[in-house]
């Protein structure tokens, strides 16, 4: 799990804009987990961008966005979660 939320969080050196199989994958998911998603990634896009050319390391960058990326994860599996 580690190693794809670092992954995931390389993919905020991206401009935040769903491609096709993103928009699939989002409508499968709640109206309120759609919101989510795209605020945390608009989010740590623009986290990203105004870190990076402060001069910090890269990796120290992507490190700290893929910490805030699993707070938003956490917060959607939370509000997601099905009743017992």
């Amino acid at each position: 799990m580690r190693h794809k939320l670092i992954e995931g969080a390389w993919t905020c050196r991206l401009q935040a804009r769903p491609g096709a199989r993103k928009l699939f994958i989002l409508e499968e998911q709640s109206p309120e987990g759609q919101g989510t998603a795209w605020k945390a990634h608009s989010r740590l896009t623009a986290r990203y961008r105004k870190h990076s050319p402060r001069g910090r390391k890269p990796t120290v960058v992507t490190a700290a966005i893929a910490r805030e990326l699993a707070a938003f994860m956490r917060d959607i599996a939370r509000r997601t979660k099905p009743a017992r």
